[in-house]
């Protein structure tokens, strides 16, 4: 197909109806699409995850030694159990790289246990370097609270099995406590710091535990004794501080690998020095406003349901860098001349609807997140180009009038198509999609409104969002009704503070003005009078 399109487009360009050139497109490749949604896949993933933590528990010479078989089926059994409430919480299709994410991290995890704890089991300190928080820390932060939560469970669950019996209690203690730990501190990451803070309080709860525990105790004041208590204090503390410090530096390949973006990312990725950025600030300042005011509105709106804030920011940053193609042809960015004033509607129409695929074109050439390429795509989802439409209906109208009258002929009158005054499309498919759609229709018709007042506000904000939900434009973004109430309320209360008026100061040069005009009367009063 791409050797035939090449072809055609060569003749278009000989006959002069083509440039030649093509937009970037960015969509799924067949391969790594069928790949990540393939259920072959998937279960051959948690068939090597359910035989791993078996092998790792028949491994351990210190469990359950005469009852390997039972131990086995145990094992087995508790992970298939595992895998089964992991597809309940992803509806029966979660993708494969979250698979491979989630029970990577989990492998990993029951391994280092695994060898740790035959590595220092003679020193008596197995249990306090043992990684507690890897796999919640992974799944924190790269999949979210829940998934945190679930690898913690499930990895003291399967861990049970592997550890020495003797210190099962102990082991499912530190290993839930240090698990919820981690994850109630990575719920919302925003600083590689945070990562390091979170492994300092876990390796703290391993600490505390192990003197509640009398694995720490102070046995006497020679050097042997203080060097004993510093070793497990240290390998106490350590660890989880590793982890954290190994994560952070990891978390940039990990998430080019899962195709994850963190929190960290987004806010990295708001850096308004980006090339784009700088070009949207210079050649179209109207548009960079807008995006700025998009932005607040978005990430307000987001805080306000929980979604994710820092994502709908940087989204709404670029949402319409299409626009730097043509930017004289955009309200916000004319000045006393209207480019529009001297060509048709339809192709005014097409010069403002090609801006969402000339906004995928430079997104992909500049390598922006996919995220934020389906933004870009998706924010007037297949919405009507309303002015342009009403124009073109008028012109053919007033052409009609003049065929009936006689003035013109029948064949002259323009033909109004709907399809072309309309957008591509998708409609939005994600919460945060959504919400930037929402804010740039009100963004934009707020700045029609005169003296606003909050209920101006209040009835414009309705209007659009219930105008959008009539049109079918949210029936793919998984917003309740509930959340849409609160959204409305966020922009309202966000553009109220963007709108609000001020009071008359007087003027300055006025009260000169009048001060100089009294006292010339002053003296030509006196000089008449004398």
């Amino acid at each position: 197909m791409g050797l035939i399109d090449a072809i055609k487009r060569r003749k278009l360009t000989q006959q002069g109806m083509s440039s030649g050139k093509k937009r970037r497109t960015h969509e799924e490749g067949i391969v790594s699409g069928s790949m990540n949604r393939s259920f072959g896949l998937r279960i051959l993933l948690y068939l090597l995850f359910i035989l791993i933590a078996t092998v790792l528990m028949l491994k351990n010479p210190h469990s359950y030694e005469s009852l390997h078989g039972t131990a086995a089926f145990l094992q087995a059994a508790l992970c298939v159990a595992l895998i089964w409430i992991f597809e309940i919480q992803h509806k029966g299709s979660p993708r494969n790289t979250r698979v491979v994410l989630m029970f990577g991290s989990l492998t990993i995890h029951l391994l280092l246990v695994h060898l740790l704890g035959l590595l220092f089991v003679s020193t008596g300190i197995a249990l306090l370097v043992l990684p507690y928080a890897l796999a919640p820390m992974l799944t924190s932060i790269l999949i979210h609270r829940q998934g945190g939560i679930f690898a913690t469970v499930a990895a003291t669950l399967c861990g049970l099995l592997i550890v020495p019996k003797d210190a099962l209690l102990h082991y499912a203690v530190m290993s839930l406590l240090c698990g919820l730990t981690v994850v109630a501190l990575t719920e919302n990451v925003r600083r590689r710091s945070s990562l390091l803070r979170a492994g300092v309080y876990a390796g703290f709860s391993v600490l505390v535990l192990a003197v509640m525990f009398g694995m720490i105790t102070v046995t006497g004041t020679s050097s042997a004794g203080w060097a004993d208590i510093a070793q497990k204090c240290g390998s106490a503390l350590g660890v989880s501080i590793l982890i954290s410090l190994i994560v952070s530096g990891l978390l940039p390949a990990l998430e080019s690998i899962f195709v994850v973006t963190t929190d960290i990312s987004w806010l990295e990725l708001s850096d308004l020095n980006h090339k784009l950025m700088k070009r949207l600030q210079l050649e179209a300042p109207g548009t960079f406003h807008h995006s700025l005011v998009v932005a607040s509105l978005a990430e307000s709106a987001a805080e306000s349901i929980g979604a994710n804030a820092p994502m709908c920011r940087v989204c709404s940053y670029f949402h319409d860098i299409g626009k730097l193609k043509k930017p004289e042809y955009f309200i916000e960015n004319q000045g006393d001349e209207n480019p529009h004033d001297s060509i048709t509607p339809t192709m005014s129409a097409l010069v403002i609807i090609a801006h969402v695929k000339d906004g995928v074109d430079l997104a992909v050439k500049h390598k922006l997140n996919p995220l934020i390429i389906d933004v870009i795509k998706q924010h007037h989802g297949n919405s009507l180009v309303y002015y342009f439409y009403h124009k073109a209906n008028e012109q053919k109208r007033e052409e009609q009038t003049k065929v009936d009258k006689g003035l013109e002929k029948a064949e002259d009158v323009i033909k109004v198509n709907e399809k072309n005054f309309r957008y591509p499309g998708p409609i939005p498919s994600s919460k945060e999609s959504g919400i930037i759609s929402l804010a740039d229709a009100i963004e934009s018709a707020s700045r029609s409104l005169r003296k606003p007042t909050p209920g101006k506000i209040r009835t414009l904000v309705d209007e659009i969002v219930m105008k959008r939900v009539a049109e079918g434009q949210l029936d793919d973004c998984k917003l309740s009704m509930r959340e849409l109430t609160q959204v409305r309320d966020s922009f309202s209360s966000t553009l109220r503070s963007m709108l609000h008026s001020r009071i008359d100061y007087p003027k300055e040069q006025e009260k000169e003005k009048g001060s100089v005009t009294s006292e010339l009367k002053q003296e030509a009063t006196s000089t008449a009078q004398i």
